[in-house]
């Protein structure tokens, strides 16, 4: 039996999720800070919305940007369409920390039964 086609096809299929994976995260890409401790996996029947603030301050929810004056009223649609799902609050390292303190006041006002914030892996070099 000639293996090589096999091998080929196997390498082609590496190198497509090896260039698709990265593309699924949600959110906008930030430099989230580290922590020691992650918490345990999230629940996939709920998945959790994510808010990310950028290093500049912009706002996107999912991968939608979203404007500051608007923030609450879109997380209130979000909320009432999933209302069982956390909020996942993912800012840059250097995102003025003012504006990170307020955004997760309001997003625990607006009632999602959970508002976390990510931080990346200090054991994985993650947020370091």
């Amino acid at each position: 039996m000639n293996v090589t086609p096999l091998v080929d096809v196997v390498l082609v299929l590496l190198i497509i999720f090896m260039v698709i994976i990265p593309q699924m995260q949600a959110g906008a890409p930030v430099n989230v800070p580290g922590i020691a401790n992650p918490d345990q996996a999230p629940d996939a029947s709920h998945p959790p919305i994510t808010l990310s603030v950028t290093k500049g301050g912009r706002l996107f929810l999912e991968k939608a940007e979203v404007a500051r004056e608007d923030l609450l009223a879109t997380l209130r649609e979000a909320h009432a369409r999933a209302a069982a799902s956390k909020l996942i609050l993912k800012g840059d390292r250097d995102a003025p920390y003012g504006l990170m303190r307020s955004l997760f006041k309001e997003c625990q006002e607006v009632g999602f039964p959970g508002v976390s914030l990510q931080v990346g892996d200090l054991r994985k070099g993650e947020g370091a």
